[in-house]
């Protein structure tokens, strides 16, 4: 048996809610938002990764025994002629209808992303209870993929302000967050998250998601680079050559290769190493040679850093009025980088009349971990029930918090006339599209969307608007 047991992916307490629905219940219809937080939209991303992985194989009575065991040991009831009744008349696979918006549609907060509903009047308990595994395969891959494109509407307006244009953008934040994340499935799904929105990773499990999940055969790129490790295993004496050898082993033309430089004495590398004794491998190195700091202020760090290297390389000045350094040389900033420090670099850099062309960043555990359910406020609640026949709504509106009243009926999202996307209810959507679609039901997923299509609706205008929403 495949250790993973698809009726344990739950809360303990979900097992015995089989028991306490009315009688007579037939559907249970929930839906998932993100009822603000941090953002103020959101792109959705990440719900056909756990369709794929967890819910197109069935389960079966192996899962069951297991389950029923863990269950009763653990203090709480099982519903195993529910089970049974699922693996005889389904075949084991999940008879629950979900629908969703297309991935990479960007919503604002507070309006219906997804929506779950049985499919099978004997199993109206099942909707609840995937409310763990589904919330969290929604919520994490989401938050990311909207922190990410927030990181890259900050980079695109200072690009417009002080670069030339936009060429580079894509590859302005690159994923560092792989050891920072809390397991290597993390890791995949946040890193292909971020991958919506930029192309530079070192997160290899995002780039075997993008294959498994998203037929993408290469979803991001990295370039060559030196870690502290490599760099000092040649001793502090030998520090020119530890950077002379990373030149020699990756210099050619339109290559890159990164080389971390404050082992030691950042200063002291870029004035008598960098800008002196290779200066002219530098020059004449036929690529571009990455400098990356790794410690102190960062916003006083990479300014400096610009600084000290155009004195040295020298710098042109382009139409915008802002400095740039020879193609050859760029800088790489990847401590301490979060959406906060990244426009408090950009903009001090732009104080100074240094190009957001000089710069790109490296995001590690701010990108993937430093993330959670409440940065956007995620829920999944049931906002309609059938009892007995008769739809009738469902909803939560605590007097001790408003902000978490729930929406009640069926629910549907549409364009407004301004082409906003806001949620009515099913049966008031008139003569309107529903952007939501349904993408699985019994087992199969039924809508395929690759990257491609995602990153297209995920994009950002030059003016910082949505480009598109699904069609």
């Amino acid at each position: 048996m495949n250790h993973y047991n698809p009726i344990l992916n739950v809360d303990s307490y979900k097992t015995s809610h089989y028991l306490q629905y009315p009688q007579g219940t037939q559907y249970v219809s929930s839906y998932i938002e993100s009822r603000g937080g941090q953002f103020k939209e959101a792109v959705f991303f990440g719900l056909q990764a756990f369709i794929k992985q967890y819910l197109t194989t069935p389960i079966n009575a192996e899962h069951i025994d297991e389950a029923e065991e863990l269950c009763l040991a653990h203090g709480l009831p099982f519903n195993r002629r529910g089970w049974e009744y699922i693996l005889e008349a389904h075949q084991g696979y999940l008879p629950i209808e979900i629908q969703a918006i297309p991935e990479g549609s960007v919503v604002p907060t507070q309006n219906v992303l997804a929506q779950v509903v049985n499919t099978d009047p004997q199993c109206f308990w099942l909707t609840s209870y995937i409310e763990t595994a589904l919330l969290r395969a929604v919520w994490y891959p989401t938050t990311v993929a909207t922190q990410s494109r927030e990181a890259k509407k900050v980079i695109q307006r200072y690009l417009l302000e002080t670069a030339e244009n936009l060429d580079t953008l894509l590859f302005k934040l690159h994923d560092f967050g792989a050891r920072g994340a809390s397991s290597e499935e993390t890791a995949a799904i946040g890193g292909l998250a971020h991958l919506v929105n930029f192309q530079g990773t070192d997160t290899m499990a995002a780039i075997l998601a993008g294959r498994r999940y998203y037929a993408a055969p290469m979803a991001g790129f990295s370039i060559p680079a030196a870690e502290h490790s490599t760099m000092t295993s040649w001793g502090r004496e030998q520090e020119a050559r530890a950077y002379e050898n990373m030149l020699k082993q990756f210099a050619g033309n339109d290559r890159l290769v990164a080389v971390v430089s404050d082992s030691y004495d950042l200063w002291g590398a870029i004035e008598n190493i960098w800008g002196g004794e290779l200066k002219e491998r530098v020059e004449n190195n036929g690529g571009t040679l990455v400098i990356r700091p790794d410690s102190g202020d960062p916003v006083d760090i990479v300014t400096q850093t610009i600084e000290r290297l155009m004195r040295l390389f020298g710098a042109t000045i382009n139409s915008k009025g802002y400095r740039v350094l020879p193609p050859y040389i760029r800088v790489l900033q990847g401590d301490g980088i979060s959406l906060h420090t990244i426009e408090g670099i950009l903009s001090a850099m732009k104080a100074r009349k240094q190009s957001a062309d000089n710069i790109a960043f490296g995001m590690g555990g701010e990108l993937l971990q430093k993330v959670n359910r409440d940065t956007m406020k995620f829920a999944m609640k049931a906002s309609a029930v059938r009892v007995n026949g008769l739809w009738r709504d469902v909803y939560k509106d605590p007097a001790t918090d408003s902000g978490k009243r729930s929406k009640k009926g069926r629910l549907a999202l549409v364009h407004r006339a301004d082409g906003k996307p806001y949620t009515v209810r099913e049966q008031d959507i008139g003569g309107r599209q529903n952007l939501l679609d349904i993408v699985y039901r019994n087992g199969k997923l039924l809508i395929e969307q690759d990257l491609e299509a995602i990153r297209k609706r995920a994009a950002i205008s030059e003016k910082g608007d949505l480009l598109a929403l699904a069609s």
